[in-house]
């Protein structure tokens, strides 16, 4: 039997046809459409020669073009490989020649870095428009059912960032795609046709992938696209679609907290809020959900595990500021630096992973995938705690650990509490070479609109309340601090002013 993850549209299709699966400004698909439409590119990519396993490279924000293409490309048996529509035409370059692409679809908005990109490579380069492409410029009958491809085949081929070098693509196969995604509406948003998913995340990332769109057709419920995440936009469509349930990363639920127009929203119909990307600040956390009366559970994965790993889950006690316990058909365990597994369980270790959701490996880089994988466990690089019940803590990144003076200072520790002022709204603490201590303590600062605060304020707020080794020394304030494409906060890209 075929794994192709493209099974999930097809049967939700059949069972489900008329009930609507993307929406976007007033325009509507539904799920016979979706799949009509898929098939389409599908037949078009086999008369221009695709062939099963090629990749096939997709630049579009969210809009109903990216899951048609998506699906057309899985149903072609071919690998999708979704890029950001901000990347300049020299990124999209490296991401054609790494992935060795045979073909590049691009939205108008992007066409002249997509073709420059494709022309230099020498591949073809597809534009088409938001609703994807139209039926005349289509090659070829539709497929009707998609290609067979084994459970172990790769499905989708997703590049991350990473903290060092050239993006490296995570090769997820159909069986990590379909059973995150099944474990995503089975155990945690418990998905129906009557939800609508708010689709803010970028459809190109993981997190969106699986738990917005992949989700919503496993289930057969309505998602609902915005472009490009603004709070304003966001509450607007929250209250016209009457969304059900909400997905973002930290920055989401903060904006739409501090947005001017959160006291009048009517959001009664949202009974699901999940958050992953990057640590919550539990500050922010806890004001949402006074603000809207809706509980919000926090979860972690990463690209190569499709995402889902850990999650706080319905029907167990949620514990605010951890990620909660693993998720089904994965493991957690906390390693020290030698890779050996801790037997103190107080201590802070490296998280690795292993279970269904665990990548293939890294795209043309068997070096980089040994290196990370050994006997089946996933280093991910991140710091975190076990408690008594089982719950998992992020601590930090393994390579963002501040050493001041011999001191290990996890910056998430030192934002948690700088979340914690009235007048904050965002804020990113680094290392800052000292010659005397190795590291200092600083923080970029971004107040609440009409908020004002002192640095000297602030910096004795966290003197307070944290070890004398702790808190930031200098403190500076930014209008706003530097983002990925999914609103997470970027803390490699936080520099201190020059008189620092």
């Amino acid at each position: 039997m075929s794994s192709n993850l493209a099974n999930n549209l097809i049967d939700t299709a059949r069972d489900l046809g008329d009930r609507p699966a993307i929406r976007l400004h007033g325009i509507t698909l539904d799920y016979s459409q979706l799949r009509r439409a898929a098939g389409a590119v599908a037949g078009d990519l086999q008369a221009r020669g695709i062939r099963p396993g090629d990749r096939i490279g997709i630049v579009m924000p969210n809009v109903p073009g990216f899951p048609i293409l998506f699906y057309g490309v899985l149903m072609a048996g071919a690998i999708a490989v979704p890029m950001n529509p901000l990347l300049k035409s020299r990124e999209i370059t490296y991401y054609i020649q790494d992935s060795g692409m045979s073909l590049v679809y691009g939205s108008h908005a992007v066409g002249d870095a997509v073709a420059k990109a494709a022309n230099d490579v020498g591949i073809p380069a597809l534009l088409v428009g938001d609703q994807g492409p139209a039926a005349l410029e289509l090659l070829g009958d539709p497929l009707e059912e998609p290609v067979a491809r084994s459970a172990d085949d790769t499905a989708v081929l997703l590049y991350t960032s990473g903290t060092t070098g050239n993006p490296k693509g995570a090769e997820l196969t159909h069986a990590n795609m379909v059973t995150n995604a099944a474990t995503t509406v089975d155990t945690l948003i418990q998905t129906s046709p009557d939800d609508v998913i708010l689709g803010c995340l970028p459809l190109f990332h993981v997190f969106g992938l699986t738990c917005g769109l992949n989700a919503a057709v496993k289930s057969g419920a309505l998602l609902t696209l915005i472009p490009r995440f603004d709070a304003e936009v966001a509450l607007r469509v929250l209250e016209r679609d009457k969304v059900t349930v909400l997905e973002g990363v930290p920055t989401m639920y903060s904006a739409l907290l501090n947005s001017p127009d959160a006291v009048s929203a009517d959001l009664s119909k949202l009974r699901c809020c999940i958050v992953g990307g990057a640590p919550m600040p539990v500050e922010v956390l806890k004001a949402f959900e006074s603000q809207f009366g809706c509980e919000v559970y926090e979860g972690y994965g990463l690209s190569e595990t499709a995402p889902i790993a850990c999650f706080n889950q319905p029907g167990k006690p949620r514990k605010p500021g951890t990620i909660g316990t693993p998720v089904r058909g994965c493991q957690l365990r906390l390693v020290d630096e030698a890779g050996n597994q801790l037997s103190d369980l107080t201590a802070p270790g490296e998280i690795q992973i292993k279970g269904e959701n665990v990548m293939k490996g890294y795209w043309g880089r068997p070096e980089a995938t040994e290196e990370s994988i050994v006997d089946g466990w996933f280093s991910t690089g991140d710091i975190a705690r076990l408690d008594i019940d089982g719950y998992y803590s992020i601590v930090d990144r393994k390579k963002d650990v501040i050493i001041r003076g011999g001191y290990n200072v996890y910056p998430r520790e030192v934002e948690e509490v700088l979340y914690e002022h009235p007048a904050v709204s965002e804020a990113a603490v680094i290392g800052i070479k000292d010659v005397y201590l190795g590291e200092q303590i600083g923080a970029a600062v971004a107040l609440k609109r009409g908020a004002r605060a002192e640095s000297d304020e602030l910096v004795e707020f966290v003197r307070e309340r944290l070890a004398d080794y702790k808190y930031p020394r200098k403190i500076w304030f930014v209008s706003s601090l530097p983002k990925g494409p999914t609103g997470k906060i970027l803390r490699r890209n936080v520099e201190p002013p020059a008189d620092r």
